[in-house]
């Protein structure tokens, strides 16, 4: 991920030294990296080559975990932001040379980034200059947040709350045990905002830094110690401002970091598949329950057409049978109709024969 970027920044390769700094590793990380760097630098495209490559190595006794809880938690922070200026700090004063112009310092797990990022920060002119950072999340979790909280406008609030502290503490943003109420540059991004609009900060998150090489040449640095409450980049922020530096943050020109979830964020994925695989199971038991009665009882579909010829059949027959009913019915009828005239024929014979007997 990282070296593609590298492969498709549009500002001139040859004109870009490249410094990383490997510390406290037991992985293959050092033989990945030169292995990726030789690629680079044996690619046959002209355009892809860097300038001078320095790796260094140099331990600095991490003792902190590199899970996501243990970096993030909020009892490491103080430590771990010390320990990382050093960090910054040895890099830098090993690799910059007097003829370099902009220091650009970029994590390594940045997800997205704009292929002319170094001239869209560049064209501002500013000494400290630090675009948006957000993060992509999964759906059930809103599809997106802010990430780099350490990029924002000091706040009354801070400061008071600085004056409480002892003089080594470090204030760090992100969590409820330091309510600094500070306007975060994270929190005013706009997605359809004009991503050249500035915003005057006071600390400065890491993800991704450029600044006027003058500003380290001038003593300015990434603090190890507690500096106005500050360690680090947000040190590093304070300490240009006090020194007279423009410090800015570009609110809607947004990078995207890469996820990584947290303890909480696997345990609910854990329930979601415990949760999706107790369908499966109930959708399967089902489909086996409903087979096991086709089985049993048959096509019922099959039965049902069966049933509706039998009733078919039935009410024919019955309808036929109250025809033939009535056939006899009328029949009889015709047949009394019949046998009344003669009667009446008779009858009246009989009543002549009567009269005129009675007559004689």
């Amino acid at each position: 991920m990282f070296f593609s970027h590298l492969r498709n920044l549009t500002y001139p390769h040859h004109l870009i030294d490249l410094a990383f700094l490997v510390s406290d590793s037991k992985d293959r990380t050092l033989q990945v990296l030169s292995n990726m760097l030789e690629e680079v630098q044996a690619d046959e495209d002209a355009k892809q080559p860097y300038g001078e490559i320095s790796i260094i190595e140099k331990d600095f006794g991490q003792k902190v975990n590199q899970d996501v809880e243990s970096r993030h938690g909020f009892a490491a922070q103080a430590s771990r932001r010390k320990l990382m200026a050093q960090a910054r700090n040895w890099l830098l004063s090993a690799a910059l040379r007097p003829y370099h112009s902009w220091v650009y310092w970029r994590d390594v797990d940045v997800e997205t980034a704009p292929f002319t990022i170094l001239e869209d920060l560049m064209r501002h002119n500013k000494d400290v200059i630090v675009p948006n950072v957000w993060r992509p999340l999964p759906d059930w979790l809103g599809g997106e947040q802010p990430y780099d909280l350490n990029s924002w406008q000091e706040s009354e609030t801070a400061l008071a709350l600085a004056d409480t502290l002892d003089e080594d503490a470090v204030i760090v943003e992100g969590y409820a045990e330091y309510a600094t109420w500070r306007p975060h540059l994270a929190y005013l991004r706009d997605p359809y905002g004009d991503p050249d609009m500035e915003m005057e900060i006071d600390g400065v998150g890491g993800v991704s830094i450029l600044a006027k090489a003058k500003v380290f040449r001038s003593g300015v640095h990434f603090p190890a110690f507690s500096f106005e409450k500050h360690a680090e980049t947000e040190g590093f922020g304070k300490m240009a401002k006090r020194m007279q530096y423009s410090v800015v943050g570009l609110p809607h020109y947004t990078i995207w970091h890469l996820y990584e979830p947290s303890v909480d964020d696997i345990k609910h994925m854990e329930e979601m598949e415990q949760e999706r695989l107790a369908r499966e199971k109930e959708e399967q038991e089902k489909a086996e329950k409903a087979k096991k009665v086709k089985e049993q009882f048959g096509d019922a579909s099959s039965q049902w057409e069966k049933d509706k010829s039998d009733m078919q059949n039935m009410v024919t027959e019955e309808k036929n049978e109250a025809k033939g009913v009535k056939e006899i019915g009328d029949k009889k009828q015709a047949a009394n109709n019949d046998e009344k005239p003669a009667k009446k024929e008779r009858k009246e014979k009989n009543d002549a024969a009567f009269v005129k007997k009675a007559e004689s």
